[in-house]
C-alpha cells in the first residue's frame, strides 16, 4: 500500500511543481481574455476596459516576443520587443474597427472609448515594463515575487479607478 501510494504521490507532485516560471503564463492570458469577455458582458465601460484589454495585450505580446527569442536563438534583438508590441496593438485596434467592435458613440478625449482605453494602457504598460526590467537590472532579481504580475495588476486598478473618476466628474 504504501508502495502504490509513493507510486502516485510523487509523479502528482512532480506534475504540480512548475519547472519553469514565465511572467506571462498562457493561463494568465486565457483568464485575462476571458474576464475581458465577462466585463463586455455585463456592461463595463469601454474605456476601463480598454485598459484591461491594453494589459492582456500586453502579457500577449511580452509573451510572444519571449518566445520568438527563444526559437531564433539571439537575445540582442532590440527593436523587435517595441515591433511586436506596435503590431498587436495595431492590429487589435484595426480588427476592431473592422468588424464593428467599437461603440462609436461616445468619445474621451476625442478617441472612441475603447481605443482612448486601449492606447493610454499600452502606453503606460509598456512603459511599467521597462522600469520592470530596469529594477532587475539594476538589482540582479525582482525587488519581490511576483513583481511584474503584481505591479502591472496594481496599475491596472489605478488607472481604472483614475479612468472612472474621469468618467464620472469630467466627462
Amino acid at each position: 500500500m504504501k508502495k502504490l501510494l509513493v507510486f502516485l504521490l510523487v509523479p502528482s507532485a512532480y506534475l504540480l511543481m512548475p519547472s519553469v516560471v514565465q511572467a506571462h503564463c498562457p493561463l494568465c492570458v486565457a483568464g485575462a481574455g476571458a474576464g475581458l469577455t465577462l466585463s463586455r458582458w455585463i456592461g463595463l465601460d469601454d474605456s476601463i476596459m480598454g485598459i484591461w484589454l491594453a494589459a492582456f495585450l500586453a502579457a500577449v505580446s511580452f509573451w510572444s516576443f519571449l518566445s520568438l527569442v527563444r526559437r531564433i536563438k539571439k537575445p540582442d534583438l532590440i527593436w523587435l520587443k517595441p515591433a511586436i508590441y506596435v503590431l498587436i496593438f495595431a492590429t487589435t485596434i484595426w480588427s476592431f474597427y473592422q468588424f464593428n467592435l467599437v461603440i462609436r458613440m461616445e468619445k474621451m478625449y476625442g478617441l472612441d472609448k475603447l481605443t482612448f482605453g486601449i492606447i493610454a494602457g499600452g502606453v503606460a504598460f509598456y512603459f511599467l515594463e521597462i522600469v520592470n526590467d530596469l529594477i532587475i537590472k539594476i538589482r540582479g532579481k525582482s525587488l519581490f515575487p511576483y513583481q511584474r504580475l503584481i505591479s502591472v495588476l496594481g496599475l491596472a486598478l489605478i488607472l481604472s479607478l483614475i479612468d472612472d473618476i474621469l468618467i464620472g466628474y469630467y466627462i
